[in-house]
């Protein structure tokens, strides 16, 4: 490998390929409604777009990196936004659903392999000393994408027609994948991730136990955040503008729930961390029940609904961390995976929630999964660090 220092532009580049993979994931929630009613679908019934892409990303994410392991990184990398710009097209020229669904599992094996090996290729460029500064601006893409990309991608297709929110996409990834090639060095192999080291971790039910809690906290969150679109509108009767701004003061409340989250983590420690995040969404959640209420109301309630939501990544990693030693990188790629696994049976959840007692009901619906969250993070803490390590 080569010992010249990394490219100044590199850890850029990585983040804003990481808010394109961001942006062609998530853009989704933002258009449900006028993809909906081209497509002839209710909102629960185009949600599953969102279900097929967090089904996929979790299953492939984790396959595809251990099976690509000995090629170039460049190469996988310019890859795997080749083939986020591919779903894009594919999604935006769809004549039908089943087409959208093809797409939606494409864009899913491209995020899956971009997201983890970008942060591969960072933590093996970078000393150790600044390995946390160059990760955060890798995965700040995807933070950005929230604040920005969601909202953009809304406006766009409430003034456009939804297929141009996946050419927004697409116009962004034709270009990353020219500077990714010319920006990242070549020959960087390396087997981040083995079948074996998958296997043996998840052959530990107390691991899985703990990593799945991301599923199941994110999971309550999805239930709402998918359906937020078609919510607002029948309840506040919100077009374009209205949920355009709603996303926006979500975003705004990811990116200072990231910086609160680790403060509340190092100075309260993850389990009351983790315990007061739990129950702040059993809380705010709920609320959207009441809804329609003022305007002002709705956009605060949706910003701290994000802040408190946002803030669980750094103590559930802190966590995981401190709970796998040297088995870390196989278990953050695995909770990775249950981010996804959370956002698939969250938004299907809110399908089924839509489809048997209305749109209105979601918000209670997300309270009692934020509950179900707390009894999983009770149970799965009654396995001490102190037995984790003993085998």
């Amino acid at each position: 490998m080569q010992s010249t220092s990394p490219d100044r532009f590199l850890i850029p580049l990585l983040s804003l390929g990481n808010f394109v993979i961001g942006v062609a994931g998530f853009a989704i929630i933002g258009i449900l409604e006028p993809l909906g009613d081209e497509m002839g679908r209710s909102a629960a019934s185009a949600g599953q777009l969102l279900t097929i892409y967090a089904l996929a990303y979790a299953v492939l994410s984790p396959l595809m990196v251990a099976l690509s392991g000995r090629v170039g990184r460049r190469r996988v990398l310019a890859a795997a936004i080749a083939l986020v710009a591919l779903a894009a097209a594919l999604s935006a020229i769809a004549p039908n659903f089943a087409t959208l669904n093809i797409g939606r599992v494409i864009a899913a094996a491209g995020a899956g392999i971009f997201t983890p090996v970008a942060a591969a290729v960072a933590a093996t460029l970078y000393p150790e000393a600044q390995r946390a500064k160059v990760l955060a601006g890798v995965f700040f893409g995807l933070t950005l994408s929230q604040v920005l990309g969601v909202p953009a991608g809304s406006w766009i297709a409430y003034s456009f027609g939804w297929r141009w929110a996946f050419w927004m996409v697409v116009i962004l990834a034709v270009p990353l994948i020219w500077l990714i090639w010319r920006r990242v060095p070549a020959g960087l192999t390396f087997q981040p991730v083995t079948m074996g080291d998958l296997g043996r971790v998840i052959a530990q039910g107390r691991m899985m136990l703990a990593t799945l809690f991301t599923a199941t906290f994110l999971g309550s969150i999805y239930v709402l955040y998918t359906f937020i679109a078609p919510l607002l509108s029948e309840t506040m009767g919100f077009g374009r503008d209205g949920i355009s701004f709603i996303l926006l003061m979500f975003g705004i409340g990811a990116v200072f729930g990231n910086v609160m989250g680790g403060i509340l983590a190092d100075r309260f420690g993850w389990r009351i961390t983790l315990t007061i995040l739990c129950l702040s969404q059993m809380i705010i959640m709920p609320l959207y029940a009441l809804l329609p209420i003022h305007p002002v109301l709705v956009a605060v309630i949706s910003a701290a609904w994000s802040l408190f939501g946002w803030a669980f990544m750094a103590a559930q990693q802190m966590r995981l961390i401190n709970l796998a030693g040297p088995q870390a990188p196989v278990v953050l790629a695995l909770n990775a995976a249950a981010i996804y696994i959370g956002a698939a049976v969250g938004s299907a959840i809110g399908g089924l929630v839509i489809a048997g007692f209305g749109i209105s009901a979601i918000g209670v619906a997300a309270g009692l999964a934020a509950a179900a969250a707390l009894i999983h993070l009770q149970l799965s803490v009654r396995f001490p660090p102190a037995q984790a390590t003993a085998s």
